[in-house]
């Protein structure tokens, strides 16, 4: 049974992603992105090779030893003619592998192709991780071009009331290089933010060509961040591939061991053995059983598998605390992101009235063209910071839902 939190979590989730997710590529492009990267076929290969493991270790390395044999008998008895007689031998062995030994490599092919499957998963969540990444960072210097494109707009229109005002002989000459001067700075910004989006376009189609020619709805605003820290740190280690991955590992590692204790007896092997001597005079027919002497080797071997399991669980503790330490960090970032949003949005909407204000000013001659740039500059500077908050906050609060596999819950079919 699953602990309540994670369950009213799931509940308050159910009902949350009813509505569409909002700055997210839609879910069958995704899915296309997921099942063409080189990581997941690469990953699915590896499901494959585990099979073949299993399978070689269910069938055992032992086979069947056939050595042939012949050579020549002289003999020379005392006042008697020499002999000579040809003679052969042969002999069938095979190791055979205890029944104990046997189930234990059973059980480690069969760990392997969980262990295999997992990291399958592993490896389409961290391509989700990247995939969010990338998407989020287009989308924010998506929005930083757009925030420079609409200020230069709004110098641009600065700019021509000041010339116009200028042919009026209503302003100084100086206020009209002060405006072009602004406009030029503006404009070089706004090249340069171009800039940054068509790269971040580039890496994104360039990992995920699915996302090519998938253009973002319009994003509106982030939902506040349910469920407390304790109920989201649950969540995560419940659908934590990597902790699932880690716990297999040490899975397997004790079965090594376990193994490797198993060879303290040593696995016996049966033959057959036939030949004929003195030119076929005489046929011998017989079997033999042989059993290896364990030595130091064994030992060491032994001591070598158990440090080798004690090792994996304590980087499966380890794993733990780093998992509640990056949930953690994520949910804070995710709350702080979004109480930063509240606050920049409601700051950018208070300097953008400024900035009206100190425009309608201007033009009636009550105010300097300084507080009119100043304002225009304060209103940018917070409307780049309201947008940079509010996608950073979806960035934040999706990743969480990712790894409480509350958003793209496919691929790993």
């Amino acid at each position: 049974m699953k602990p309540w939190p994670i369950v009213l979590l799931a509940l308050w989730s159910g009902l949350a992603l009813a509505e569409p997710l909002p700055g997210l590529p839609p879910d069958e492009i995704v899915r296309l992105a997921l099942q063409d990267h080189p990581d997941t076929l690469a990953a699915a290969s590896e499901v494959d090779r585990e099979t073949a493991n299993r399978d070689r270790l269910t069938a055992g390395e032992y086979e069947w030893n056939l050595s042939i044999g012949g050579q020549q008998r002289r003999t020379r008895p005392p006042g008697s003619v020499n002999e000579n007689f040809k003679e052969w031998n042969l002999t069938l062995e095979r190791p055979l592998r205890l029944p104990d030994k046997a189930a234990t490599d059973a059980e480690i092919g069969a760990s392997g192709i969980i262990r295999a499957k997992t990291a399958f998963g592993d490896t389409i969540h961290e391509t989700k991780r990247d995939l969010l990444k990338s998407w989020f960072a287009w989308l924010k210097a998506s929005a930083n071009a757009e925030e420079w494109a609409a200020q230069v707009e709004l110098i641009e229109r600065q700019t021509r009331t000041i010339n116009r005002r200028l042919q009026l002989g209503d302003a100084a000459r100086r206020d009209s290089v002060q405006a072009e001067a602004a406009l030029a700075q503006a404009e070089a910004q706004a090249v340069q933010a171009a800039a940054q989006r068509e790269a971040a376009h580039a890496t994104l189609r360039r990992r995920y060509p699915a996302l090519a020619r998938v253009e973002p709805d319009a994003i509106g605003e982030p939902p506040a961040l349910a469920g407390s820290d304790e109920e989201w740190l649950a969540a995560v280690a419940e659908h934590s591939h990597e902790l699932a991955l880690a716990r297999q590992q040490t899975r397997l590692a004790e079965l090594a061991a376990m193994r490797q204790r198993q060879e303290r007896r040593p696995d016996p092997s049966v033959g057959l053995a036939f030949s004929s001597e003195r030119g076929g005079e005489e046929q011998v027919v017989g079997a033999f059983v042989r059993i290896p002497l364990p030595g130091g080797a064994r030992q060491a071997a032994e001591r070598s598998a158990a440090a080798a399991a004690a090792a994996a669980r304590y980087r499966e503790a380890a794993l733990i605390r780093q998992i509640d330490l990056n949930t953690a960090t994520v949910t804070h970032a995710a709350r702080s992101a979004y109480a930063a949003w509240q606050v920049s949005h409601r700051a950018a909407k208070e300097l953008e009235q400024a900035a009206r204000m100190a425009g309608q000013a201007y033009q009636l001659g009550e105010g300097s063209l300084h507080d009119w740039q100043s304002a225009l500059r304060q209103a940018h500077e917070a409307h780049v910071a309201a947008r940079g908050n509010q996608l950073e906050a979806l960035e934040q609060r999706y990743r969480l839902q990712l790894d409480a596999e509350q958003i793209w819950q496919f691929g790993e079919e």
